[in-house]
């Protein structure tokens, strides 16, 4: 992806969208220095990736709806290797989590939801490949240390 300062946006705007359109009009990201960095695209683009995600969640709903288990764990594990330090019980509850994220974040065209969902997942599978973190986090605690303070502001 392409990228352009922030100060090109408002001091050479015209000039940088000329350019910027004159490459093909892709994801233009927009850096930053005292916020997060920006995407500039066209309406055209962001509807097809929106398209494109409600396809790629259509199609995988209708693989779960197949009843073809090993199928759905062959996908889940090629998109993300992960999952091999998740328990079978683990990988069915992130497939279920992702698949109803995706739903969600089609209809609300956001896709948080299941960037979040994923997110998780995959910090769930590093607590799993790092023993001594698991066996740490696995370990009761010895006792509730009371109530949590109020952080000042």
């Amino acid at each position: 992806m392409s990228e352009v300062p922030f100060s090109d946006i408002q001091n050479k705007g015209k000039a940088t969208l000329s350019e910027w359109q004159r490459s093909g009009a892709r994801p233009l990201r927009v850096t930053r220095r005292d916020d997060e960095d920006l995407v500039l695209m066209t309406a055209v683009r962001a509807e097809q990736e929106r398209e494109v995600l409600a396809a790629a969640t259509a199609m995988v709903d209708a693989l779960l709806d197949s009843d073809d288990g090993v199928l759905v764990r062959k996908v889940v594990a090629a998109a993300f290797p992960w999952v091999s330090y998740l328990s079978g019980e683990e990988v069915a509850d992130c497939v279920d989590e992702l698949i109803a994220s995706l739903r969600v974040g089609s209809s609300l065209d956001n896709p948080a939801p299941p960037a979040r969902t994923i997110e998780t997942w995959r910090h769930t599978a590093e607590v799993h490949a790092d023993p001594e973190l698991a066996r740490i986090l696995s370990t009761p605690s010895k006792g509730d240390f009371g109530a949590v303070p109020v952080p000042e502001l």
